[in-house]
């Protein structure tokens, strides 16, 4: 078996600190991050923390997107759901298969992920861990070096690849010895472990089982989920309202070509995507909305624009909705 090995990254210290044990054992590994498009509000975010922690110890990374395919798995994962809809297993299946590809078609030895036994109620139990080892396809070729001693011998430590003596035994959801190893290893940046996934979030969860239901679950509508507060005018037709002036930006940068944009005239407040059926309702319980977010939201009538295009822009005179209804129709 060849001395190369593929590092699973999550951008969390548990799996720069498998791929180091590995690393300090003069095996080359290649580190790669899956982006699901799920890991954090921002994937810039997520994929800033994985270099940080990879440079850190100078592992080369590859960064890979299967959020298209990580949605079909959300809709249906043969693995089901953790507390929200956090397919945890599946997801894990999948970025594995990925990684094999890589290993088979590159000549890479085995693989390596940071997964401890017992620090995840879904994903870490040893019935799943060895479900997993099952399904990806991967008996003998995947390694977890941190809860090694815990767990079956592979093929790299039978094959004197590596000292199954110098892998660890940590176990449960105590951080104390990954903090301790970090900082033997001199690991400063240390990012929110993958377990912070957005759909673990109970508020979050609700907007993507939204989508879900109204048969809207695709790339662009999960990243709008990540910004603003988010309102359901009818089976076709959502709103996203901005929080401040860094969310406001974010929601230009999200609209669709289709997509109608509204903001209050002259005066400072949020801007707004509606997202569907650009009717002349919609656009009226919109506007009224984006009144209601804002600092007129006690004034009998304010003035707010819209646009599709750019050069289109046309006015609405609106009363504000009230916080009553804001609450009603709030996802």
């Amino acid at each position: 078996m060849k001395k190369r090995a593929i590092a699973l990254i999550s951008g969390g210290i548990d799996s720069i600190l498998a791929a180091k044990v590995i690393m300090d054992q003069g095996i080359e590994v290649l580190g790669i991050s899956f982006v699901i498009g799920f890991a954090s509000k921002e994937d810039r975010t997520f994929e800033e923390h994985a270099r940080k922690t990879a440079a850190e110890i100078g592992l080369s990374l590859k960064i890979i997107d299967i959020s298209e395919e990580f949605l079909e798995l959300l809709r249906a994962p043969r693995h089901g759901y953790g507390a929200n809809i956090n397919p945890c297993i599946d997801c894990k299946i999948l970025m594995l298969k990925k990684a094999k590809n890589i290993m088979e078609d590159e000549g890479y030895g085995f693989i390596v992920t940071g997964e401890v036994l017992g620090e995840r109620p879904m994903s870490q139990r040893r019935d799943a861990l060895n479900m997993i080892i099952r399904d990806s396809g991967l008996k003998g070729y995947l390694l977890r070096p941190l809860s090694a001693k815990l767990l079956d011998e592979t093929a790299p430590e039978k094959e004197g690849v590596v000292d199954r003596a110098r892998l660890l035994d940590i176990k449960g959801r105590s951080r104390k010895p990954q903090m301790a190893l970090a900082e033997k290893y001199g690991i400063k940046h240390i990012a929110q472990p993958a377990g912070g996934c957005l759909l673990t979030d109970p508020g979050f969860t609700a907007r993507v089982k939204d989508l879900m239901t109204h048969g809207q679950l695709d790339n662009d509508n999960t990243q709008l989920l990540k910004v603003g507060r988010h309102f359901r005018l009818d089976p076709a037709t959502k709103v996203a309202i901005g929080r401040d002036e860094k969310e406001n930006d974010r929601l230009l940068g999200l609209k669709k070509e289709n997509d109608a944009i509204l903001r209050l005239v002259e005066d400072p407040g949020p801007y707004a995507i509606l997202r569907g059926d650009i009717s002349a309702e919609n656009l009226q319980k919109a506007a009224a909305l984006v009144a209601g977010h804002s600092k007129k939201k006690n004034d009998p009538e304010v003035a707010v624009e819209w646009w599709v295009t750019d050069g289109g822009i046309k006015t609405l005179t609106v009363n504000p909705t009230s916080k009553e209804t804001i609450e009603k129709i709030r996802i």
